[in-house]
């Protein structure tokens, strides 16, 4: 009897997880949909950004801007996009799997990492790692993120950049392509203009006039450029988010309904033996009697 009551029990607790998860993959599959829509619509905008820097890194006044003046790295700077919770399949992990293996790499070269991180996932790991300067760190976007959220971050990148701190600041994000594959990426962001991108032009423009100064122009142009890449990255990263999750949950409601089906066949024949052998006993008894 304590065995049924046992599995009784157990079903329950099943079922209540079960509605848990449904609700939760429900809520991801909505927040999914309009994360996938801000992503895509936005999409095209970062790769014009994307072939404007390529266009700057072209014109030979450039050159001695601080933003596309490149040094030997001996200091590198991640910024580093989670998610505040867990519950999303892989996304965390991936995201940390990737950093993990370039600050190993940066070790071996004797480079010294910098991290700033945008979720708690991130910084919890970073604190971990040994060696590994953890520059600041940022609670997760709301599912409606502002350009004046990201802001604080380029000021920072910027700034650590221009004086000089870190000589590199390379972006790790998660690329949403569809519902069922997101891609984790490291993207470069200064300096702007960076070697062996595919659509580098590979001339110099001779005469070109800027209005009213070179590194007024160039300085908030390259800024701008920046920060749409930045933008890109979080509303890419947030669909990933949400696509995964739901993913997440429907594989947890899944394996619900299988270990609900289970418990209740077990559940059933403990409870048609138990049936058996209560009949088996006033079977008994009643031929007992009858003697």
């Amino acid at each position: 009897m304590s065995n049924i009551i046992t599995l009784k029990r157990r079903i329950a607790s099943v079922k209540s997880t079960k509605q848990i998860t449904k609700a939760m993959e429900l809520v991801s599959a909505s927040k999914m949909r309009r994360a996938q829509d801000y992503a895509l619509q936005s999409r095209e905008y970062r790769d014009v950004a994307y072939s404007l820097l390529q266009r700057l890194g072209s014109i030979k006044e450039v050159d001695t801007h601080p933003l596309f003046q490149q040094r030997t790295v001996k200091n590198r700077l991640y910024i580093v996009i989670t998610s505040n919770s867990g519950l999303a399949g892989a996304y965390n992990y991936n995201v940390m799997k990737l950093l993990s293996g370039s600050i190993a790499a940066d070790k071996q070269a004797a480079v010294k990492s910098h991290v700033i991180t945008i979720g708690k996932q991130a910084a919890n790991f970073v604190r971990r790692l040994q060696g590994v300067d953890l520059m600041a760190v940022y609670p997760a976007f709301n599912d409606h993120p502002e350009a004046n959220d990201v802001r604080p971050i380029l000021n920072t990148l910027v700034d650590q950049y221009k004086n000089g701190h870190v000589d590199e600041v390379l972006l790790v994000y998660t690329m949403f392509k569809s519902n069922l594959v997101q891609q984790v990426q490291l993207l470069s962001l200064l300096p702007a203009d960076t070697p062996g991108q595919p659509d580098r032009l590979d001339y110099k423009y001779k005469f070109t006039n800027f209005e009213p100064s070179v590194d007024v122009v160039i300085d908030n142009i390259a800024t701008r450029l920046i920060e749409a890449q930045i933008w890109q990255s979080v509303l890419e990263s947030l669909a990933s988010e949400h696509s995964m999750r739901m993913l997440a949950m429907k594989n947890a409601t899944d394996n619900a309904n299988d270990l609900i089906d289970n418990l209740t066949l077990v559940f059933n024949t403990a409870r048609q033996a138990n049936i058996t052998q209560e009949l088996a006993e006033i079977t008994g008894g009643a031929e007992a009697l009858r003697d």
